[in-house]
């Protein structure tokens, strides 16, 4: 009955971690530009001299969904969603990441960040000297009208990525990064779309499909658990006996 528990509480055990990945999932439904996680597992043998028959369920590597967002307009200058694949570069410690979200703020110092990180340009972090108005531009140039001025100055370009799905994982706080540890080249083939925003690719409605199947192959598991239970209790009264 052994090799029975084994995938019993392996499988409840990745059940009870898909349910964590989609319930992040739902919980960042209304994240603009936030990319879903897709929960993965594979079967594997139970190694060791005697454990051939035994199998378990190993848990793998989250997969990110690329599916796009919706887009949105906002009509805010500081605003920006990208155009089909691609990827705003931002500052993480001494290395970067990666996200879809453009919702851009200017701190006291003019430095430009999105949800508190620094947003990367040509040069490093985007700094915006004094403004009146600002622009994005399609291939995500930044422009400025400086105050007592009319015309626009370029101050600076987004760093936009666009590397293969299979070349990106998430990170602990949800943000893209490369699977290699490495950081990715500009492309200048991403555009992006100014005053608009993309929102997140979560599915509600899957979602909340997804966790009640969980939460009926859980409560499937617990059965075939307490039936391998009484089967080996039928077999040790048959050996007392």
């Amino acid at each position: 009955m052994d090799a029975l528990i084994y995938t019993i509480m392996s499988g409840a055990d990745r059940t009870l971690k898909a349910q964590q990945v989609h319930a992040n999932n739902l919980a960042n439904a209304q994240t603009n530009g936030f990319r879903a996680d897709i929960e993965v597992a594979s079967s594997q043998a139970v190694r060791g001299y005697g454990y051939d028959a035994r199998h378990m369920t190993r848990a793998e590597p989250n997969a990110v969904d690329h599916r796009a967002g919706t887009v949105v307009e906002t009509g805010r200058d500081l605003d920006v969603a990208l155009q089909g694949d691609g990827f705003l570069a931002v500052a993480v410690g001494s290395g970067e990441a990666y996200t879809r979200a453009g919702n851009f703020s200017v701190d006291a110092n003019g430095a430009l960040t999105v949800n508190g990180r620094p947003v990367l340009g040509d040069g490093g972090p985007i700094v915006l000297p004094p403004y009146v108005r600002v622009a994005v531009a399609g291939d995500g140039t930044i422009s400025i009208q400086p105050p007592g001025e009319t015309a626009m100055q370029v101050v600076d370009r987004l760093k936009l990525v666009k590397p293969a799905p299979e070349e990106l994982s998430k990170d602990e706080n949800g943000l893209i990064v490369s699977r290699l540890g490495n950081t990715l080249p500009a492309d200048e083939t991403v555009r992006v779309q100014g005053e608009h925003l993309e929102q997140s690719n979560v599915s509600a409605v899957e979602e909340m499909i997804a966790t009640m199947s969980l939460n009926r192959g859980f409560e499937m598991q617990m059965k075939m658990f307490n039936a391998a239970n009484d089967m080996v209790e039928a077999g040790n009264r048959l050996v007392r006996g």
